[in-house]
């Protein structure tokens, strides 16, 4: 029997590569002779970058400015094709990440996106000439502005001065020079990944329903959705493009920026990495998935990458379990998207913090369980 175990990251406490090994430990006590495929997921925001380095691209790592000014060391990932081109992996949280600053009203109005803008030049020193940005727990919201400005863009106020870095300063912005703007962003094909439909500015876009989670309180929500819409005004003078798309809210408006400058394309994250790691080839040889994530509730259901390999997988006739931290839908929503057996870490854990601190003991040992009972 071929096992697929492919899971996303158990956050706070495992990656997506120390959950399927967990799970293959499990699955091999009760099926020693099966082959575990081990395959890491993800839907595009956090952990992409690691899905991709486990398909085979090549990992680097990159001194940039973090989301504050300080400098901090951020990865990304390569891979060459055989036709002389190469395909980039780029996650906002690795540069430009929440991880990386205190969430306060203050730093929620400075926070940037410049070190992400020096990982796609280094992508693009490197011969890149497809880069896949994977969007999610990003601390700015300054529209991808800074990027660009790590690219050569200089946004002016109306006096001519560049502005601040931040998008506490966009409302500032009348004009911008694009003389320096590096010309091969309109060489490169960029493929973002996005899980949500929030548009860049509005009682539903990147500051009022995001910038919260970053530290914005009221007034700085109020002043990050000016310079947005400000931003897309901008914008829209310079190219003639309307960015105030659906998604391009995603880690703070980041899409915006790069749907204006350059050849950019806004794809469900899912599909993009399943796409560049090869799962579907793996899926064809399995006879049963394995899959879960630390929390499975009713956002998953709309697209995450456990729900989606799922339906994937009910399509080929392929049964799937899932095993997560917690499980908070019922199993009819389960039974709907092809799932025949689950089980969560907190029905063998003492207490969540138990589950936590010993994901990779309780996941194997739920997988093994889950097994015995399908």
């Amino acid at each position: 029997m071929r096992i697929l175990i492919a899971p996303d990251k158990f956050k706070g406490s495992l990656t997506a590569a120390e959950a399927a090994s967990a799970i293959a430990e499990g699955a091999l006590r009760v099926y020693p002779d099966a082959e575990a495929i081990q395959f890491p997921v993800a839907d595009g925001g956090e952990g992409t970058l690691e899905a991709a380095v486990a398909a085979g691209y090549e990992e680097r790592l990159n001194a940039v400015v973090g989301p504050i000014l300080a400098p901090i060391g951020a990865a990304w990932g390569i891979r060459k094709d055989a036709f002389g081109g190469a395909t980039a992996v780029i996650e906002t949280a690795q540069a430009s990440g929440l991880a990386h600053m205190e969430p306060t009203p203050a730093n929620a109005l400075r926070a940037h996106s410049y070190g992400c803008g020096q990982l796609i030049a280094a992508a693009l020193d490197a011969g890149a000439t497809e880069i896949v940005l994977g969007l999610g727990g990003s601390a700015m919201s300054d529209g991808g502005s800074g990027a660009l400005r790590a690219l050569g863009l200089k946004p002016l106020d109306a006096a001519g001065n560049v502005v601040p870095l931040g998008g506490g300063s966009l409302a500032e912005v009348a004009s911008v020079d694009t003389s320096g703007l590096d010309p091969r962003l309109s060489a490169v094909k960029f493929r973002i990944a996005v899980d949500v439909q929030n548009p860049l500015f509005g009682s539903d876009g990147a500051a009022h329903v995001f910038a919260p989670q970053k530290g914005a309180d009221d007034d700085a929500v109020e002043l990050l959705d000016a310079g947005l819409r400000n931003w897309a005004s901008v914008l829209r003078e310079s190219t003639g493009r309307d960015v105030n798309v659906p998604g391009a809210g995603a880690a703070g408006g980041f899409p915006a920026s790069f749907l204006a400058f350059s050849n950019a394309a806004l794809e469900g994250g899912f599909e993009l990495v399943a796409g560049l790691t090869g799962l579907a080839g793996k899926l064809a040889e399995a006879d049963l998935v394995i899959t879960g994530e630390g929390s499975l509730d009713s956002q998953s259901l709309t697209g995450k990458a456990p729900i989606a390999l799922a339906d994937a997988a009910q399509a080929r006739g392929i049964p799937v379990i899932v095993v997560a931290g917690r499980i908070l839908v019922t199993p009819e929503d389960l039974a709907r998207h092809g799932v025949v057996a689950a089980a969560q870490l907190l029905d063998l854990a003492g207490s969540p913090a138990d589950a936590v601190a010993n994901a990779a003991k309780y996941l194997a040992w739920a997988t093994s369980q889950v097994l015995e009972g399908a």
